[in-house]
């Protein structure tokens, strides 16, 4: 997330840059692989991403939120709409980022447009029975 957040506000960052970022903090190379992968995904896919979550957020255009939670809004759908993450990890996951790194109200907030996005995509019944399974 902290990386997505970096490209976002910085579009012009070096992809070493990035690189180096994620070696450093995560050290362990399949997890600095998979964060890249994430951060990657978000960038190459960010107009369709973007697209989804406006349709999923009624009242906010992705521009005008918080860019901590426009982060963690984008790596979460992206992990949703193309990787193999369960869709309700990716949601937890997106909130507990929220909780960290976000505003009093922002794990709601994540919550009420990732809970949509799944609602609209019809994987909200697919998240809650993998839990039950």
């Amino acid at each position: 997330m902290q990386a997505a957040y970096q490209a976002d506000m910085n579009p012009a960052v070096d992809p070493e840059e990035i690189s180096r970022f994620l070696e450093g903090r995560l050290k362990a190379r399949g997890l600095v692989a998979f964060a890249r992968g994430l951060v990657d995904g978000v960038l190459a896919h960010r107009a369709e991403i973007d697209a989804v979550l406006e349709a999923a957020s009624e009242n906010w255009r992705v521009a005008r939120m918080a860019a901590t939670d426009r982060a963690i809004l984008r790596v979460a759908c992206h992990e949703i709409l193309h990787t193999d993450t369960p869709p309700k990890v990716a949601c937890d996951e997106g909130v507990e980022l929220a909780k960290r790194y976000g505003s009093t109200a922002s794990p709601k907030f994540v919550a009420g447009i990732l809970g949509r996005l799944l609602a609209d995509r019809g994987l909200a019944a697919a998240a809650t029975s993998s839990t039950k399974g």
